[in-house]
């Protein structure tokens, strides 16, 4: 049964994120459900969940959706910002605590590295480069910093750059720290993720820094993407959540791996 919501006005964006909540507990549900849920008419819901369907994030039924099956494609930004964002925050919050006034870093897009930009308010003289377009527009809030938003070909859905301009930029670059984020993390492959082009600017990424850092929540340890775009010897540091188990920790700090673990 699915509690229903206090009577206020939702809009579309936010109808999607907390239709994919629900289906992330229940696996499926009936468009009667999320009316009274949300408080909207069942044709406002039918119109989401077509939306949705097309934009790959869930499978419409007559009379409701289901959610989709793991694959191997990639969870769009919509998808990925409904998962352990408890463990996204505390991560971005230990992060932030690397990041020293006058640093030059380049932040890998993700909703982790976007919550690590929410963290650097307060930050004076950093320069920042990205090719996140959410996060170029955090960041262009805050007076301290400075961005350098790389340009290139937009991944749909995905709200960043990829492709030989960005490679190219970033090459003729060197920063302090790197800030990367995975979509799979393991001892036998390494860092990997499901699209080449976006490998590629991971990569470029890791060699023009000083320093790597890579953030990972535990639900990431242990898979094994389609792409890999880096080796675990190209990390100096992994910021993961307090889930992680006693022999994942051992087994990284074997690798000479220097693991901080967040906490709420």
């Amino acid at each position: 049964m699915i509690n229903k919501a206090p009577k206020e006005v939702v809009f579309v964006e936010e109808r999607k994120r907390i239709i994919l909540q629900l289906l992330e507990k229940n696996e499926r549900i009936s468009v009667q459900e999320l009316c009274e849920h949300l408080g909207v008419s069942s044709s406002s819901i039918r119109n989401d969940l077509r939306q949705m369907d097309n934009e790959g994030l869930l499978e419409r039924t007559h009379g409701g959706a289901l959610l989709l099956p793991k694959t191997s494609y990639e969870l769009n930004s919509i998808q990925k910002e409904v998962k352990n964002n408890d463990e996204k925050i505390a991560i971005a919050k230990a992060a932030a605590n690397l990041i020293e006034n006058g640093d030059t870093i380049v932040l890998d897009t993700g909703t982790t590295t976007f919550e690590l930009a929410k963290n650097l308010k307060h930050k004076k003289n950093i320069t920042v480069v990205v090719n996140d377009i959410e996060i170029a527009r955090c960041l262009e809030e805050f007076e301290g910093v400075n961005v350098l938003l790389l340009g290139g070909i937009i991944r749909k859905n995905f709200h960043c750059t990829v492709g030989v301009s960005v490679i190219n930029t970033l090459s003729e670059l060197s920063v302090d720290k790197a800030f990367i984020a995975t979509n799979g993390l393991s001892f036998k492959k390494g860092l990997t993720t499901p699209e080449i082009n976006q490998a590629e600017v991971k990569k470029a990424m890791i060699d023009i820094a000083s320093t790597v850092m890579l953030l990972c929540d535990c639900s990431k340890i242990g898979k094994e993407s389609f792409v890999q775009f880096a080796q675990l010897s190209a990390i100096d540091k992994l910021i993961t959540d307090w889930n992680i188990s006693k022999y994942d920790l051992d087994e990284f700090k074997k690798n000479k791996i220097e693991v901080i673990t967040a906490r709420i």
